[in-house]
């Protein structure tokens, strides 16, 4: 059974870092491309990042180039999500999301492709940066 559980979320301070865990259990992540999103209080659902099946690029949307670091762990069917100087906007809940179609979910995080939809999906992670 394929699932995907978040953990690492909390409670920083602006400036801060954060790093999210996401345990991909019955994925294989060289066929699976993950992808991280976020969804702040009242607001709609955005693509913050993705490493692609396979070969493991990694795709940031602007808002967080230069800050989120998306990597993985084969071994332990990991991927994670470093994010640093992080800032009031970034809070929000985090989820993680599999899916197989890696062109999809490059263009989701380009903010190309308005559907987001995915395979699969985590149950998110809280992160709250405070001012």
């Amino acid at each position: 059974q394929r699932q995907l559980v978040e953990s690492g979320g909390g409670l920083v301070q602006t400036g801060g870092s954060l790093r999210l865990s996401c345990a991909a259990s019955g994925f294989n992540l060289d066929y699976f491309t993950i992808a991280w999103f976020r969804q702040a209080p009242g607001q709609g659902r955005e693509a913050v990042a993705c490493v692609v099946g396979g070969d493991d690029s990694p795709y940031y949307a602007d808002s967080v180039k230069g800050r989120f670091t998306v990597s993985t762990d084969k071994a332990k069917n990991m991927v994670y999500l470093q994010m640093s100087s992080l800032q009031p906007e970034d809070t929000g809940d985090y989820y993680c999301a599999a899916d197989v179609d890696w062109t999809k979910v490059r263009a989701v995080v380009a903010g190309i492709r308005r559907d987001d939809s995915m395979d699969y999906w985590g149950k998110g992670t809280l992160v709250t940066v405070s001012s």
